[in-house]
């Protein structure tokens, strides 16, 4: 494949964006659902929402200041983190999964003045309205109860705003793109949570970054999946509209497939649970029709013609695209390790996985697979706005040197709100971030993760194992839905075993509540693993669970909970 010319606009600033935002006047920037009723947005009345909500908050006193926004994705969460930047404020992304008292010790501890909210909060912010010693001003985005003083509906925020355009009283603020713009909380997987401050010239790196190294056109359509809160989507949601794409906005992981067939999106920026969980859904329909023969026949057919230069893959997989809409041709893949067969497989189809690598610190893009050359398996090479670097602790197997990845340039965060213990670990000497993460760089640039220095287990012997590594192979095994991989204490002797903690896949067994079956049928395969592992590497024992591991929002799972 051939590198292409890339069509988009290089950003500057935040306002640079709002301003090709109301350059584009009917095109649809938004699909989504609301109230049961397919809706659209077009830039042009997207374009008129941000400027009023962001001359609201001047006209309500909140220009220049902090504020948080919380809720499912929405237009108006998109506009909210906009605006909140043209007027010159700090915004706040937050989980909306979070327990409302930790949202309300966040809020105080960055001292955040308002927040727009979506409708489910109403109820549940009564008693944080009344409370709340920072925050001066709560947007639902949905009236509710409207008798504090301190409520201020959106629609009236919006309204104050276009006032006040009417009035020519305001003009987008002019800010230092080295100061800070948004601040966001890590998502908690280690069990502890820091608060990222990023200014708006780390947030239009990353934007230029992602627009320059992925195949996307302006014609493109996408689906909006993750939640926004999470710097991955957001960045990728940002780029987006950079591009000029048509944005459909997922209601529920409930409604993917369906939504998938009413949007038709040609991409999709995805975590590789779903990734996973979309081809399970395709082999288990496969099984369910009893056409495997058939299947695996085109699989090979489809990858052995692409090697001669002839692809038919989408006519052969016309029946397995349709429910994706029928015109999805690439994924780009990131918050965690793909299993490179995956890759493999999707290309079988016709679908391009391209996968990356970021981190919330470097806003969070630091590197992604080239389109044009590929290497599975890899998370591709570094994006044009950061430089990267091994701190060499080692050689691997493969005779690369390997320590943690270090990054360096506009995308790197400015550092953690309150916390100079934290900055001081998180950056080495001479100003480089130290991501956590191990791994390799090979001959031509691209990055090989290996494993995250705290998730390391320390064996008897001295070894250091990863257990993401060998979760890899376990994700492999199609009657295993998720597996996290712990060392255990030997009540015998003392020394620490390598156990599996392993949640089945319901669908791959005729009576999954069966449990001896159940075990014995994953002992048998995880047996069959162990004997293609180094000794050090082998799983010693397995636990069987009965619910799914408890994750963050964007996916990942939360290995501090795993005891």
């Amino acid at each position: 494949m051939k590198k292409t010319e890339r069509l988009y606009t290089k950003l500057d600033s935040i306002n640079q964006l709002v301003s090709l935002i109301g350059n584009r006047g009917d095109r649809t920037i938004f699909r989504y659902f609301r109230d049961g009723a397919y809706c659209s947005l077009s830039y042009g009345e997207f374009y008129e929402l941000v400027m009023n909500e962001a001359a609201g908050f001047e006209a309500a006193g909140l220009a220049g200041k902090r504020i948080a926004v919380i809720g499912e994705t929405s237009p108006e969460w998109v506009a909210t983190y906009l605006a909140v930047l043209i007027s010159g404020g700090v915004i706040i992304p937050m989980d909306k999964e979070l327990d409302v008292t930790e949202i309300e010790k966040f809020l105080s501890w960055v001292n955040a003045e308002g927040i727009v909210f979506s409708a489910e909060f109403n109820e549940k912010f009564e008693n944080t309205v009344k409370k709340h010693k920072t925050i001066k001003k709560f947007i639902p985005l949905e009236p509710g109860d409207q008798s504090s003083r301190k409520i201020l509906p959106f629609d009236k925020l919006v309204s104050l705003g276009q006032n006040l355009r009417d009035k020519n009283k305001f003009a987008p603020a002019k800010r230092n793109p080295k100061d800070l713009a948004v601040m966001l909380f890590t998502s908690g997987t280690t069990g502890t949570s820091k608060c990222v401050m990023l200014c708006e010239k780390n947030i239009t790196s990353a934007i230029n970054s992602c627009c320059e190294t992925v195949e996307f056109y302006p014609d493109d359509t996408i689906v909006s999946v993750l939640p926004l809160h999470h710097t991955y989507e957001l960045a990728c949601m940002l780029s987006a509209i950079d591009y000029g794409f048509v944005i459909g906005i997922n209601d529920s992981l409930k409604h993917l497939m369906r939504n998938f067939g009413e949007f038709k999106p040609t991409g999709l920026i995805l975590v590789p649970m779903i990734i996973n969980a979309m081809y399970k859904k395709i082999r288990a329909e496969v099984n369910k029709q009893g056409k495997d023969f058939q299947f695996n026949t085109a699989m090979l057919l489809s990858n052995g013609l692409r090697h001669v230069g002839i692809d038919v893959s989408r006519n052969l997989f016309k029946s397995v695209l349709a429910p994706f809409g029928g015109r999805l041709t690439k994924i780009i893949s990131g918050g965690a390790p793909l299993d490179p067969d995956m890759i493999k497989k999707f290309a079988a189809f016709g679908i391009q996985i391209s996968e990356g690598y970021g981190i919330t610190e470097c806003s969070p893009l630091v590197s992604v697979n080239p389109y044009y050359a590929p290497k599975p398996g890899s998370v591709g090479t570094t994006v044009p706005c950061c430089k990267t670097r091994i701190e060499v602790t080692g050689k691997n197997d493969l005779g690369y040197n390997e320590g943690e990845i270090q990054v360096f340039g506009d995308n790197v965060m400015l550092g953690y709100f309150d916390n100079e213990a934290e900055n001081k670990k998180a950056f080495t000497e001479d100003g480089w971030f130290r991501t956590g993460d191990i791994g390799y760089i090979d001959e031509d640039g691209y990055i090989y993760i290996t494993g995250r220095i705290k998730s390391v287990i320390v064996l008897d012997n001295g070894k250091n194992v990863f257990p993401e590594e060998i979760e890899e192979y376990l994700a492999k095994i199609s009657e295993i839905a998720e597996s996290v991989v712990v060392g255990r204490k030997s009540e015998e002797n003392g020394s620490v075993n390598l156990v599996a903690v392993v949640y089945p896949n319901a669908e791959a067994f005729e009576d999954p509540n069966d449990r001896q079956t159940v075990y014995k049928t994953i002992y048998k395969k995880i047996s069959a693993l162990n004997k293609k592992l180094p000794t050090f590497k082998v799983i010693r024992a397995i636990e069987i669970r009965e619910e799914p591991f408890e994750k963050t929002t964007s996916k990942k799972i939360k290995r501090h909970l795993v005891k």
